[in-house]
Formats: structure tokens, sequence, C-alpha cells
């Protein structure tokens, strides 16, 4: 029967799945605290205060980059090129969503819209990280190997997403809901698409390291275009609402080390 919990168990028993896997993550969470330690040092002047809480997300998700490269040297394993159509970061900055790198390159001061834009693109992307972190603990909790790690990564995650729900619903209370809500929805629209896009890619070069048989990739397949759809006609919605977290000011302290892995 596959599940989610029996797929992840695949991928982690495969010294080259494992590799593929864990470099893709590595990446992503590498660019991810490039562009936070950009946004803030470009933060403009009437959102200053903002500038720590950034730079927290941003030392957070390098320091999830070091947790998965570290997975990796624990077995003995070196990252690995990650495919481009496999790129989920790059390939929403190509669908216009969140900031451009071009423009987080520049020593130019972003704009108020640019930190609405950042932090919308946050909170939709955060929601997808979060969610998916919370299915790792849900299965692999307690693993010997990695249960440690995601279990750090996914309280780092929650975090992240109070934050992006705090800040936005304190600028909504600003005057800039309609703004906020646009882009949320524009955002998630790409989103649900990208990780459709990422998921069907990535699913493709395990099937090949794992040498599944077409049935089962093909149900895999039929597994990923059923989610899309269902996010697609509401599951959205989701990724798009704004509540006041239980945690507040969750990203108000300095960040924590990576755990030992």
């Amino acid at each position: 029967m596959l599940s989610a919990r029996s797929l992840f168990q695949e991928i982690l028993d495969n010294d080259d799945s494992y590799q593929l896997f864990c470099s893709i993550a590595a990446s992503g969470e590498a660019q991810g605290g490039w562009e936070n330690g950009r946004i803030a040092a470009l933060v403009p002047g009437s959102m200053r205060p903002l500038a720590p809480k950034i730079t927290r997300h941003g030392a957070d998700e390098d320091k999830h980059g070091r947790i998965f490269n570290a997975l990796l040297k624990k077995r003995g394993l070196d990252p690995v090129p990650v495919p481009p159509e496999t790129d989920y970061t790059m390939l929403l900055e190509k669908q216009g969503i969140g900031l451009a790198h071009e423009k987080l390159r520049r020593d130019e001061p972003l704009t108020e819209n640019d930190i609405l834009v950042y932090l919308s693109h946050s909170r939709v992307t955060e929601q997808r990280a979060a969610d998916q972190m919370d299915m790792l603990v849900k299965y692999f909790g307690e693993h010997p190997e990695v249960g440690k790690a995601i279990r750090q990564i996914c309280n780092d995650e929650d975090n992240h997403l109070a934050y992006c729900h705090e800040e936005l619903l304190r600028l909504a209370y600003a005057g800039h809901g309609r703004t906020i809500q646009r882009t949320l929805r524009e955002s998630a629209l790409a989103e649900i698409a990208v990780y459709r896009d990422v998921s069907l890619a990535v699913m493709s070069h395990m099937s090949r390291l794992l040498k599944w048989p077409r049935a089962k990739s093909a149900v895999l397949t039929a597994g990923i275009h059923a989610m899309y759809a269902y996010e697609r006609a509401g599951g959205w919605r989701r990724m798009v609402s704004l509540t006041m977290p239980e945690r507040r000011d969750a990203l108000g302290g300095p960040a924590t080390t990576a755990a030992v892995v």
C-alpha cells in the first residue's frame, strides 16, 4: 500500500535517493537564508523594526541547510547538484512570486510594498513547509537518524508561520489589508502549480533511482494531480487566511543553534 510513510521510508533507506532529497532540501534552505539576509539588509527605514526578525528567519533557514548537509555527512555522502526542475524557490521566482534575486542583489532600499510582497509570499511558502514538516514529524519524529533534525526544523517552521501571520495582521490593521489579500491570493495560486510541477519532477527522479514500476509511478502521478485539483478548487484558501497565532513574537529572540545530527 502506498502512503507518505512508506514512500519516505524508501527514500530514507536508499543512499542515492536520500542524497538527492537532502541536497534539494539543503539548497532550498540556503537560498531562503540568502534571500532573508538580503531583505533584512534592505528593509526601508519605515519598517526597520522588522529587520531583526527577518534576520532571524534567514539564520534559521541557513541552519536548516546545515542540518541537511550534516545528515548527508553523517551517512558519508556529499551533496549532489539540484536538478533545475526541482528547484522550488527559483521556479517561484520565474513565476514572479516573491522578490526577484536581481532586486535583492542591488544595494537599494526596498519599499513598503516589497515587504508586503515578501511577507505574503512567506505566509504561503511557510504554510507548505510547516505542513510537510508536520507530516514528517508524525511518521519519523522518533527516527534514530533523522528524528531530532526534523523535529527542530518543524518547530522553526511553526515559528516562521506564526511570525508571518502576526506581522501581516499588524500591517493589515495599518491599512494594507487589500494589498495583502490580493498578494496572498496571487502567491497561493502560483505556489500550488509550482509545487505540483516540482512534486512531479522529484517523483520522476526518485522513480528512476528507486526503480519503481510504471504502475507505481502512474499512481503517484495521479495522486499529485489530484492534490493539485483539490488545491485549485479551494484548498489554496488555507494558505491565505490570517489568524493571530498562539506563538506571539515567534522570531523576537536570537536564532537557535543547529541540532547535533
